[in-house]
């Protein structure tokens, strides 16, 4: 089989998409708990649990900047309406309305529709958190037809991990569950040439479940034509370089970066230009490093601990052998844990990728655990 074919691609462009919404909706349940804008209301005698109020809903949009206005705001929540997420307490009105209504998201009252596509991303999301929170040695770097890739699963190997589990009770079961994670978008074939099948082809996951999902890409249609991991895997996310208003930071300053580090002098160069992201309020550089980099004997690198949140780590990277740290969310777990703007990354979780790009960087991140030591070369 020479690929998956163009129907089946776009069957999976279009469920990644569903399974986008989902995860974004269900993201944004956890942060409105976790704010306290969910909560149990009473209206004219009566109680209704875990709701929140649409006008205090757009309010708290616009202050944590996921939509610069109400009609915008507005166009989200009602992405999240359309597709079931969320419905009116009392289900008296199909349009969301900025008004003191009680709305309450489905997943909170049981009356979430479970159709074929939400229970497989809903599984596959509950296999990856598993995968991720578990000590086991089935994500590994491998080779197949002559090249490497990260964090691979073997599929005889992944099935047996489903059995043992007790994901599933047969191996012919595990291996259609393994094809529906496939055809979902969820997970794919090292190279996209072969289907899921119970035997020693290298699979890997597609679909990272833990990146922090900025609200305003509900509103953007557009499915993406190469896999979520080749683009950096954090909060801020790249938008198009049309030359447009924009609200968004991008600097891009010519420096020369001078790195406490005991190598020899070498020549470093950046593939990264200036990029616009999804918020004022990130802090956002595009070092154009010189040919020749001052490198002196110093100090060892610095290591970094980051422990994700609920919506991601919170930073960007970008460049090439070696990467460096392109952006911060000066409120992320990076931030909190001292990652600056242009420092290069030397390790991750103790694997040195100062020969790998900012790609293989940040799959080795989205599929490795919650909590990553970072060790960078700090700027002085």
């Amino acid at each position: 089989m020479d690929g998956i074919g163009n129907t089946m691609q776009k069957k999976a462009a279009e469920l990644e998409r569903l399974a986008e919404v989902l995860v974004t909706g269900e993201q944004l349940r956890l942060r409105l708990h976790e704010a306290k804008v969910i909560k149990d209301r009473r209206h004219h005698l009566r109680t209704y649990p875990n709701c929140f109020v649409a006008k205090e809903l757009i309010d708290w949009l616009i202050e944590h900047k996921e939509a610069s206005d109400r009609d915008t705001a507005i166009k989200i929540v009602q992405k999240l309406l359309d597709q079931s997420i969320i419905h009116h307490v009392c289900d008296e009105h199909r349009d969301f309305k900025d008004m003191k209504l009680f709305y309450r998201f489905r997943k909170d009252d049981g009356t979430f529709p479970l159709d074929n596509e939400a229970k497989v991303f809903m599984r596959g999301q509950r296999i990856y958190e598993k995968l991720m929170n578990t000590e086991n040695n089935l994500l590994q770097t491998r080779e197949e037809e002559g090249k490497s890739f990260e964090r691979t699963l073997v599929a005889s190997e992944f099935i047996d991990w489903l059995l043992q589990e007790g994901e599933m009770p047969t191996r012919e079961e595990a291996e259609q569950l393994g094809r529906r994670l496939l055809e979902h978008g969820i997970i794919q074939h090292v190279t996209n040439k072969n289907h899921f099948v119970d035997g020693p082809l290298l699979y890997q996951f597609r679909m990272n479940f833990r990146r922090r999902r900025r609200l305003m890409e509900l509103l953007h249609e557009r499915g993406r034509s190469i896999p979520e991991s080749h683009d950096s895997p954090f909060c801020l996310r790249k938008q198009s370089s049309d030359g447009g208003n924009t609200s968004f930071l991008s600097v891009s300053p010519t420096k020369e970066i001078k790195v406490s580090v005991g190598v020899r002098r070498s020549s470093m160069s950046s593939s990264c230009g200036s990029i616009g992201y999804c918020s004022s309020g990130y802090y956002s550089s595009s070092p154009t490093l010189s040919s020749s980099p001052v490198f002196c004997n110093g100090p060892l690198n610095i290591k970094k601990t980051i422990i994700g949140d609920a919506v991601g780590w919170g930073f960007v990277v970008r460049g090439s052998k070696p990467c460096h740290i392109q952006a911060v969310d000066p409120g992320g777990p990076a931030a909190a844990a001292g990652m600056k703007v242009c420092q290069f990354v030397v390790a991750v979780n103790g694997l040195n990728v100062l020969c790998h790009d900012y790609r293989t960087v940040s799959n080795l991140i989205l599929t490795g655990p919650r909590t990553i030591v970072m060790e960078v070369m700090e700027e002085v």
